[in-house]
């Protein structure tokens, strides 16, 4: 499967990317700190919902990885922003009717996160290398806010996926 380097543009249509970089910024607490100023929008207001912090620790998954299953949230926008410096795979598909030939692989580097839209199909938690926490704010509250879709045919991502487009699977060092 194609992967593609995570860029706030070539993310646009699934959600946002949660990272300093390209980000709106300015200075505050007397010069001391950088504000990196809204980075996501949280939208978790339908039926009464609420806004929900959690960490997932997410288990190392071996390349090839099997595409299988998708997940959307009909209700709400989900964050995910890593914990660690690992770098980890996102695979999403436009919201709406799930189409597996929309499917679209990124891989994030070490320190960005995501924000998937309300809808928007995407894989469940594929974190590499090692054991990885995420902070994830989602939606809380009532109403059924998980839908899942088997593929018909899994798509694969392998490793040479990863080296085709120039990227690279490596552990940042703190």
């Amino acid at each position: 499967m194609k992967i593609d380097k995570l860029t706030r543009e070539a993310f646009a249509a699934f959600g946002d990317v949660i990272s300093p970089e390209g980000a709106h910024h300015f200075s505050i607490n007397n010069g001391t700190t950088e504000r990196y100023h809204d980075l996501a929008e949280i939208d978790v207001a339908e039926s009464h919902g609420k806004p929900m912090v959690s960490i997932f620790r997410g288990q190392p998954r071996q390349l090839p990885f099997e595409v299988t299953t998708m997940e959307r949230h009909p209700l709400g926008s989900q964050a995910f922003i890593p914990l660690s410096r690992n770098p980890y795979l996102i695979v999403v598909s436009p919201r709406g009717e799930f189409q597996a030939q929309e499917l679209r692989a990124f891989l994030a580097n070490p320190g960005q996160g995501v924000n998937y839209r309300k809808g928007v199909w995407h894989h469940a938690l594929i974190a590499l290398n090692e054991m990885s926490d995420f902070i994830v704010v989602d939606r809380g509250g009532a109403g059924s806010n998980c839908e899942e879709t088997q593929l018909t045919h899994a798509e694969t991502i392998s490793e040479e996926d990863v080296a085709a487009a120039g990227l690279s699977l490596a552990v940042e060092d703190n």
